[in-house]
């Protein structure tokens, strides 16, 4: 057995996860991955302890599902009492009804997969839309969803936003998380009118246009993939007379190469938080993350608490 707690990491979290590790003065190791010609996977865990936090950012989700439950396995096997999942993006959180016969449910599917292999689940503003607690999603075991709002207001606030910028939320989804973080910062927010005609076009407009014209907007959203909503928001604010226009995304998921598609429609800068890897990474989450472990490293074992 090895030290108290650690921190294990999937491969494409293994940046962010380092630096955690450094900043909790915790051992951090690399959960080796294997693909065999016929797809199958070799799952490699490095020494046990008797906490393990696995840091698993889970974008891009199908492999490292399945990397997670062999990881658990072996944890387990190995004497690991209790495991963290750590996971910034929480994948397959959006379908949460079925809207079709016949359609799964991957919330819940994925809620119970995970809840069966880990004993706590800590993620950022997972994308839950008519669940009301992350808790029902994951009977059984503990579960926080921790909001990025808290650490998206420390970086504005240390760069000294302009006064006068209104914070844009692009639907009806955004607004608890715009509304919180105009009320940090004391500015005025506004939130779009959304119509969703596919996947990827939609409609927006602004009930009070005025309250845009000449000043600066920013955008805030939770999940930017195909890049189509924040796009046409972008091209509203445009219309309204935006005086410039930015965005912050908690999860960025949109390929980079929609970047160029994003300045044509106006947008002049997007940052995200590091809860994905992705070159507009700029807003670190440790901060939420220290606070939610504390729990987990305190204690004589460890000598110290944080």
């Amino acid at each position: 057995m090895s030290d108290v707690v650690a921190i294990q990491s999937l491969p494409s979290s293994a940046s962010d996860a380092a630096r955690l590790a450094e900043r909790l003065c915790l051992p951090m190791h690399q959960i080796a991955q294997h693909s065999f010609p016929d797809a199958e996977m070799r799952v490699t865990i490095g020494p046990v302890s008797p906490t393990t936090i696995i840091y698993a950012s889970l974008d891009r989700p199908n492999d490292k599902l399945i990397t997670l439950l062999f990881a658990a396995e072996a944890l387990r096997r190995g004497g690991c009492e209790r495991i963290v999942l750590l996971s910034p993006y929480l994948c397959y959180m959006r379908q949460d009804a079925a809207f079709r016969d016949g359609e799964a449910i991957s919330q819940t599917a994925v809620g119970q997969l995970l809840a069966g292999i880990v004993d706590r689940v800590i993620t950022v503003d997972a994308h839950l839309h008519r669940t009301p607690d992350i808790t029902r999603v994951f009977p059984g075991i503990e579960s926080v969803n921790l909001s990025a709002m808290p650490a998206v207001a420390e970086a504005l606030r240390i760069a000294g936003p302009d006064p006068t910028t209104v914070v844009i939320g692009p639907d009806a989804e955004s607004r608890p998380w715009v509304s919180d973080l105009a009320g940090r910062l004391g500015l005025s927010h506004a939130v779009a009118r959304k119509t969703r005609r596919s996947d990827r076009s939609v409609e927006i407009s602004f009930d009070e246009p005025a309250l845009i014209a000449g000043r600066p907007a920013l955008m805030i959203d939770d999940i930017v993939s195909s890049g189509g909503t924040l796009i046409a928001c972008a091209k509203a604010l445009a219309a309204a007379g935006a005086a410039s226009i930015d965005a912050i995304v908690t999860h960025a998921l949109f390929p980079v190469v929609l970047l160029c598609d994003m300045h044509l429609a106006g947008i002049r800068s997007i940052r995200s938080t590091h809860s994905v890897p992705h070159p507009t990474n700029a807003i670190v989450l440790d901060d939420l993350y220290v606070a939610a472990l504390r729990s987990e490293l305190r204690g004589p074992a460890l000598g110290r608490p944080i």
